[in-house]
């Protein structure tokens, strides 16, 4: 299919996809006229970066999944792979802890807040508040979008 067609598909612009290629995630075949065709292999590859995307990997370290991927089987290979899940595994596994805390927070905020009763409970809002601030800032809810 053409690009514009693969772009509606998969829900991006023709602009994202032409900067996935340009960053060497997506490789279509060009014909004589230079127009892309993407296939099958470019398919599965951008259903690949949609599902690593959202689950907060960088296109650099997407990139690094696909070179791996184009390598024969070995075990320095598979060594850099285990250890790239496992970080991320760790980086998810601390986000998941964030949003676990602060989704008890927002619920003790919501009822607390119920009734009318802001006023009265304004300042242990204000203290939920300032833990996640705090906890954003140790890193426990960040992640990089790059």
């Amino acid at each position: 299919m053409k690009i514009k067609q693969f772009a509606e598909k998969y829900q991006l612009t023709t602009d994202t996809v032409r900067y996935y290629e340009k960053e060497g995630l997506l490789y279509p075949h060009k014909l004589d006229n230079g127009y892309r065709v993407y296939d099958d292999t470019c398919e599965n590859t951008i259903k690949l970066i949609l599902v690593l995307r959202q689950l907060g990997f960088t296109l650099q370290e997407i990139k690094q999944l696909l070179m791996l991927d184009q390598k024969p089987v070995s075990e320095s290979c598979n060594q850099e792979t285990v250890q790239l899940f496992s970080t991320k595994i760790a980086h998810i596994e601390q986000q998941l802890l964030f949003y676990q805390q602060a989704l008890q927070s927002l619920q003790l905020t919501k009822t607390l807040m119920a009734d009318g009763k802001y006023a009265e409970n304004q300042v242990v809002i204000a203290s939920l508040i300032e833990d996640m601030y705090k906890k954003l800032q140790e890193g426990h809810g960040h992640y990089e979008t790059t």
